[in-house]
């Protein structure tokens, strides 16, 4: 039997809080109870045998220190994305335009009629100007808005079909990021999965035969998925949207599409192509469509029912829709947002999505050299302006390739990784590719940013000392 280790000695927290106050001005409530937390940490370490030796008093006041700070300072830094990844969703997917980004600040600061008649004096819905506007833009008799896409999916399975049959083509049972797995959702709903066609091919006989035969329970609902996050390439067949919407037609049955991109401008004339607008999906016969308001649209994070207006008051009531509602500052941005559209060019212009997607070679190149002209005066640096290409991210436009210009650089004395980390941890962070041992800055994700805010990162990062960083204790 392994012998236990020793209990580790370690300073009490009264005494590293005490160290810790006279080294800053931190609250003390933070401070003690980051103490406690780090103290907690290496004792658990020790104890379990992962820890060789115990940190010093002075590094444990350091790592004090910086959980208290972390807890006291702004929220999730800023990050200068470099990957060229418009929708990055790690870094939080869609800019806001800045018309978005006051509104959101309005709405914040104060008050705002977000369930009241101003005109009547009472009280109103949630939402009515961004589900209003959705109508203009699109043409659909009815809209709602809900916390993001996956909610508004199980809105309608849970409203529309819990108890029910739902047919889905086996190629369309999808699994995306952040543990979300369409069989499952139907588990949550209460819909019963039917599934139809084979992995690759799924046709139009294959869902008659499903909506000829009577059973029970009865079908419900016919969901189309979108392959707006990945690709089957090949011998495959689908079929089209007017086709499958005839047929439910035939059999009175509901036509749903699951967008998810939520596009309400057509990027075909931008070499974008496989994104369908929502109001080409509701012009080809979908009764509904669930889209997202954080991808192509560009707005905040949120998902968007549009269709017949029996169908969306149906989900309105399930009280569920009270569970994935939105909060004033969402709808505040995605009301901005929308505003935007009913001026395309202007729409382009300001939001940032839209922006970058839509930048040219030419314009791509332009700024690849400039930022390149303003690195090759930091010392140390190497820099090199090369074609590569990128992707839009954000489960869209999936396998379609985004041409661009890259800034390769290369620092004295650091690998490429060794470079990449520094900036990653610089401040504020700068977050990058590597590729055939150089580190990539894209500029199409860089054009709200100050060159020489990107100079000094790159600076920061060459003139550190590469002094090894105290183990993380801190847990």
């Amino acid at each position: 039997m392994a012998k236990k280790r020793a209990r580790p000695a370690l300073p009490q927290v009264e005494r590293l809080v005490a160290a810790c106050e006279t080294e800053s001005r931190l609250p003390r409530t933070a401070l003690v109870q980051a103490a406690r937390l780090v103290l907690d940490a290496c004792r658990r370490s020790w104890l379990s045998g992962t820890a060789k030796s115990m940190p010093s008093e002075a590094e444990l006041g350091a790592m004090v220190l910086a959980r208290a700070r972390s807890w006291i300072g702004d929220g999730e830094p800023r990050v200068l994305n470099a990957t060229g990844v418009p929708l990055h969703t790690n870094l939080g997917r869609a800019p806001l335009a800045p018309t978005a980004a006051e509104a959101v600040a309005r709405a914040a600061r104060g008050y705002l009629a977000l369930e009241f008649d101003l005109a009547r004096g009472e009280r109103s819905q949630r939402g009515t100007t961004a589900e209003d506007r959705l109508r203009a833009l699109t043409g659909c008799e009815a809209a709602l808005v809900v916390n993001n896409n996956a909610a508004a999916v199980l809105l309608v399975l849970s409203t529309l079909a819990s108890g029910r049959r739902v047919i889905v083509s086996r190629g369309e049972l999808i699994e995306i990021g952040g543990s979300y797995r369409l069989p499952e959702v139907f588990e949550k709903s209460g819909a019963h999965l039917v599934e139809v066609g084979t992995t690759n091919r799924t046709h139009l006989r294959d869902y008659e035969r499903v909506l000829a035969k009577k059973g029970e329970p009865p079908v419900a609902l016919v969901l189309r998925v979108h392959p707006s996050n990945y690709r089957t390439v090949g011998f495959t067949a689908r079929p089209g949207l007017e086709e499958l919407a005839a047929l439910c037609r035939r059999y009175r049955v509901t036509l749903v599409e699951d967008l998810g991109s939520g596009a309400l401008v057509d990027l075909a004339r931008f070499g974008l192509t496989g994104e369908p607008t929502i109001q080409a999906v509701l012009k080809g016969g979908a009764d509904l469509v669930c889209a997202s308001g954080d991808k192509l649209l560009g707005g905040p994070q949120c998902g968007m029912l549009l269709g017949r207006a029996k169908l969306i008051a149906a989900c309105r009531k399930d009280p569920l829709a009270r569970a994935v509602r939105v909060d004033k500052l969402t709808l505040s941005a995605l009301d901005a947002t929308l505003a935007l559209y009913f001026d395309p060019e202007r729409a382009r212009a300001e939001i940032p999505t839209l922006r970058m997607l839509t930048l040219t070679s030419d314009e791509l190149r332009t700024r690849a050299e400039v930022l390149a002209a303003r690195l090759a005066r930091v010392p140390g640096l190497a820099v090199e302006v090369k074609k590569d290409a990128g992707e839009a991210g954000g489960g869209t436009l999936p396998a379609l390739d985004l041409p661009t210009w890259v800034v390769s650089v290369r620092a004295d004395g650091l690998s490429s990784a060794e470079l990449e980390e520094r900036l990653r941890l610089g401040q504020p962070p700068m977050v990058a590719r590597v590729k055939g041992g150089r580190v990539l800055l894209d500029p199409r994700t860089l054009i709200d940013e100050p060159m020489d805010e990107i100079a000094q990162a790159l600076e920061q990062a060459v003139r550190a000392n590469g002094e090894s960083r105290t183990e993380s204790w801190g847990g």
